[in-house]
C-alpha cells in the first residue's frame, strides 16, 4: 500500500507526535512518569470549580446541552460564543471587531495547519512562499503542518543578551531581518513556547510595520497570552488590526480536551478559515465554546486568568528556577528569563551530550523533557545552541517539579563529565 506525498509526510517522524506519544502514554499507562516535558496545564482546583459549575449550568438549561451535544454549528463556529467574545474584546481593548472577525477551530493547531497553508507554499503564479519566523526558538507543533514540504518556514539567530550569571533574553535580531516576495506570512507566538520569551511592544509594533510595508498577515499565536489565560509576567499590550492575526485558545484556560481555538482576523481571512472548516470537519466542535460562553458574557474569563492563573505560574516559575539554582550550583547553565507561559528553557552551553541523549537518559530514570534542536523550524544553519537546550514544564504539582528537576540536575551534572 502506497501512500501520497502527503500521506508520507504525516506519516514520518515528528517533534509533536513524540511529544503527544509521551504525554498520552504516561496519562493512560505509566502514571508514576514525572511529566516535565508536556503542555499539559496544571489542574488548579479553584478554576476546575469554575469550569464544572459552567458545565453543570449547561447540563441544567433545558435544551443546552441537547442542542451543544446533537446539533452542528456553522463551519464558522458557535454564533453565540463568538458574539459574546466580539464584545468581550471590544469591552476590554476598544478592537471595534464584529462577529465576522472571529472563527473556530478544532484546538490552534488545527487553526495554525489552516492559516499555515493558506499564506505558504506554492502559490497560482508559480512563486513558492514561506512563513517567517522573526525569532527562534518557537512552538514544535508548527514544523510539521505543511501540506506537502517542510521547507515552508525561515528563521534567523536570535540576539542573545546575558541578564546576569545564569539568566539570559532571546530578542528578534532586526539588523538581520529580511522580508521579500518568498515571505507570505510573519508569525510569532507571545508569550513563546517554549522559552517563556515576551516579545516586547516595541519588537511588535515593528513586526506590525513590517507587515504592512510589505503587505503581509502578522500572525499573533497568544494560546498563553492576553487576555485568557494571561500567562505574562511583564508587562504588555495586546494588538490587532486588519494586518494581524490573533490566534487564542482554551487549552491552557484549563480546557485542552474540549479542542477550541478562536482566530480573529479580516473578514476574507475568516471567510477562508470557514470554508476549509467546512471541508474538513463540516463544523468545529460546541463543547468549548458552550462551556465558556457565560464566562465570556461575564468577564470572569478575565477575572479567573488574572487573578488565578496568572499568580498560580508565576508562583510556579519562581519556585522552578531557584530549584535549578540550587541543584546546578557549580554549573555552567542559563534559564531563559521566565516572562510568560509555563516552561523553563535551559541552554546547558558547553555540555558533552547533545539534549537528545539527555532526553533518553531522563525518560530512562522516569522523567519526560522535550530536546531542545524540536524548537528551531525553519534555521538551517548548523548552530550547536539548538542541540545544547532543553524545555521543561513547571506546571505539574509541586511535588512532581521538585521530584524532576532534582533528578534532571543529575542528568545533567553527568553530561558535563
Amino acid at each position: 500500500m502506497n501512500f501520497s506525498i502527503f500521506g508520507d509526510k504525516v506519516n514520518c517522524k515528528s517533534g509533536i507526535k513524540s511529544l503527544m506519544d509521551d504525554l498520552g502514554h504516561a496519562m493512560a499507562v505509566n502514571r508514576n512518569m514525572l511529566m516535565l516535558g508536556g503542555g499539559n496545564p496544571a489542574h488548579i482546583t479553584e478554576v476546575q470549580s469554575i469550569l464544572r459549575n459552567s458545565m453543570m449550568e449547561v447540563m441544567d438549561s433545558g435544551t443546552l446541552f441537547e442542542e451543544c451535544v446533537g446539533n452542528y454549528d456553522a463551519p464558522q463556529g458557535n454564533f453565540k460564543f463568538i458574539e459574546e467574545m466580539a464584545a468581550l474584546l471590544n469591552r476590554e481593548f476598544g478592537w471595534n471587531i464584529k462577529s465576522s472577525n472571529i472563527a473556530l477551530t478544532n484546538g490552534s493547531q488545527s487553526a495554525f495547519f489552516l492559516l499555515f497553508n493558506m499564506f505558504s507554499g506554492r502559490f497560482r503564479d508559480g512563486s513558492f512562499k514561506k512563513i517567517l519566523l522573526p525569532l527562534t526558538p518557537e512552538y514544535i507543533g508548527y514544523s510539521d503542518v505543511g501540506i506537502t514540504s517542510d521547507e515552508i518556514f525561515t528563521s534567523i539567530r536570535p540576539e542573545i543578551t546575558h541578564l546576569d550569571d545564569h539568566t539570559f533574553k532571546y530578542n528578534i535580531d532586526f539588523d538581520n531581518l529580511t522580508i521579500d516576495e518568498s515571505i507570505g506570512a510573519i508569525c510569532v507566538s507571545r508569550p513563546t513556547n517554549p522559552t517563556g520569551n515576551v516579545l516586547s511592544d516595541s519588537e511588535i509594533e515593528k513586526l506590525i510595520s513590517l507587515a504592512e510595508q510589505h503587505d503581509v498577515p502578522l500572525i499573533i499565536d497568544s494560546a498563553y497570552g492576553i487576555p485568557f489565560p494571561d500567562m505574562i509576567y511583564t508587562d504588555a499590550r495586546p494588538y490587532w488590526n486588519e494586518q494581524i492575526i490573533v490566534c487564542m485558545s482554551l487549552s491552557k484556560l484549563g480546557l485542552p480536551g474540549v479542542r477550541t481555538g478562536i482566530i480573529i482576523a479580516n473578514e476574507k481571512v475568516i471567510n477562508a478559515v470557514s470554508q476549509m472548516n467546512a471541508v474538513m470537519n463540516l463544523a468545529p466542535g460546541s463543547v468549548g465554546a458552550v462551556i465558556a460562553e457565560s464566562l465570556v458574557k461575564s468577564g470572569e474569563i478575565i477575572s479567573m486568568s488574572r487573578d488565578i492563573i496568572k499568580p498560580h505560574y508565576k508562583n510556579k516559575a519562581e519556585l522552578a528556577v531557584n530549584l535549578f539554582k540550587e541543584k546546578l550550583e557549580g554549573v555552567d547553565y542559563y534559564i531563559h528569563k521566565p516572562e510568560g507561559a509555563f516552561f523553563l528553557w535551559l541552554w546547558l552551553k558547553g555540555i558533552k551530550i547533545d539534549s537528545d541523549t539527555l532526553y533518553e537518559r531522563l525518560k530512562e530514570r522516569g522523567v519526560l523533557i522535550v530536546p531542545g534542536h524540536y524548537f528551531f523550524p525553519g534555521l538551517t544553519d548548523d548552530w550547536i545552541h539548538k542541540n545544547e537546550c532543553i524545555r521543561v514544564t513547571y506546571s505539574q504539582s509541586e511535588e512532581t517539579v521538585r521530584k524532576g528537576i532534582e533528578i534532571i540536575a543529575e542528568e545533567i551534572r553527568k553530561g558535563y563529565l
